[in-house]
């Protein structure tokens, strides 16, 4: 089986779409950190539920998967994907926070799991990010 063609950020599919889908992943990006930064505001305990459960984060993973076929092929579909995994790895942390922490044993574990998780999905948004902001792809 032999690996799809990248195609680099100036002759991405679409022709001209490509600066448009450049600014709508970083719209996303946008959307994803202004979640973190009212799960911040709110208080830290909630930055994992604000980025799932929150309006931003939700509108930006279903433009994701809307526009996911005009990426298909180029550069920007890298940055997809890391959008949307790390949308759905932070549910998965949630869903493993509570079950730990419903347990008397796993509440300290549980606030670990918490605080990993937290800082696990903003270094995701910003090195997705940065890496959007210098033309480069996000590894698969």
């Amino acid at each position: 089986m032999t690996e799809p063609e990248i195609l680099p950020a100036t002759q991405p599919a679409g022709g001209q779409a490509a600066s448009g889908l450049v600014t709508l992943t970083h719209v996303i990006y946008g959307l994803h950190a202004l979640a973190v930064v009212i799960g911040v505001a709110s208080g830290a305990a909630t930055v994992l539920g604000s980025f799932v459960g929150g309006l931003p984060s939700i509108i930006a993973v279903i433009i994701n998967y809307v526009k996911r076929s005009d990426v298909r092929g180029t550069w920007l579909d890298s940055h997809f994907s890391w959008q949307i995994r790390t949308f759905w790895y932070a549910a998965a942390w949630i869903v493993a926070f509570y079950v730990l922490f419903f347990t008397v044993l796993g509440i300290p574990l549980a606030i670990v799991v918490g605080i990993a998780a937290t800082l696990w999905v903003i270094y995701r948004v910003a090195r997705g990010w940065l890496a959007l902001n210098s033309g480069q792809p996000m590894p698969r």
